[in-house]
């Protein structure tokens, strides 16, 4: 399994929705990931993202050049507060592809696996689904919130996802703990005098979909390694 960045991290690039929710904000759907860290990297524009834990609710400004990262049970939600662009960073690529994120949908979609995928996928018009999926997240959302049963909620999550998580080990075998693993053959090698893993540099440029896909917090283009890559030569510069 290659991952786009070193250590099998995700990329993607984000622009965040500016429709308006039921709420009278714009922004994306609110939601947890169970196993992975993420990190934006804000680019323009300017914003917000609200986030729920068990120590309470936060809302962190978001300005051109800043980065926050929030770890695994952080249920998070971008506001757009005009033209916020990101550069969305996630843990173990791959996995939140794989079902590692658990929409905030109020408690009765939650605890009925058929009502939740049909909640949680865009079919048909993809806009317009995007919307709904984003507005009945938030309204859970807004629930946990004002009301707690936060702890609910992620026994909910992980009846959901419980079924995953095999695979989800399986791709992080072959991702990021592959990637630290070879990190650590590569300074045995080096401990031994061997030089052998150097003769092998190489540059990729990775590959994004000319048209974004609609994901939970905006249109998204993921960055993905081609599935043929040719590695180009470092080219020499002159200062």
């Amino acid at each position: 399994m290659v991952t786009p960045l070193p250590g099998g991290v995700g990329i993607s690039g984000l622009r965040v929705y500016d429709q308006e929710a039921a709420d009278g904000l714009c922004g994306g759907t609110p939601h947890m990931h169970l196993v992975c860290s993420e990190a934006y990297v804000v680019l323009g524009g300017r914003g917000s993202v609200q986030t729920l834990t068990t120590s309470g609710y936060a809302d962190t400004p978001l300005r051109p050049g800043d980065v926050v990262r929030f770890t695994p049970g952080t249920i998070h939600r971008l506001v757009n507060g005009g033209g916020l662009r990101l550069v969305v960073l996630m843990q173990n690529s791959g996995l939140p592809e794989a079902g590692d994120a658990v929409f905030t949908f109020p408690a009765a979609v939650l605890a009925d696996p058929d009502a939740y995928r049909a909640a949680a996928s865009l079919t048909g018009d993809h806009a317009a689904a995007a919307l709904r999926r984003l507005d009945l997240a938030l309204k859970g959302f807004l629930t946990l919130r004002d009301e707690g049963q936060l702890r609910e909620f992620h026994v909910a999550a992980h009846r959901l996802k419980r079924e995953l998580l095999d695979e989800w080990e399986a791709r992080w075998r072959a991702g990021a703990l592959a990637a630290a693993e070879e990190t650590g053959r590569q300074l045995d090698r080096l401990k031994a005098g061997d030089l052998s893993h150097l003769d092998h540099g190489a540059v990729v440029r990775l590959e994004r979909p000319e048209e974004p896909l609609f994901g939970m917090c905006g249109l998204l283009q993921p960055y993905t390694v081609p599935a043929h890559p040719h590695p180009s030569p470092p080219k020499e510069s002159f200062r």
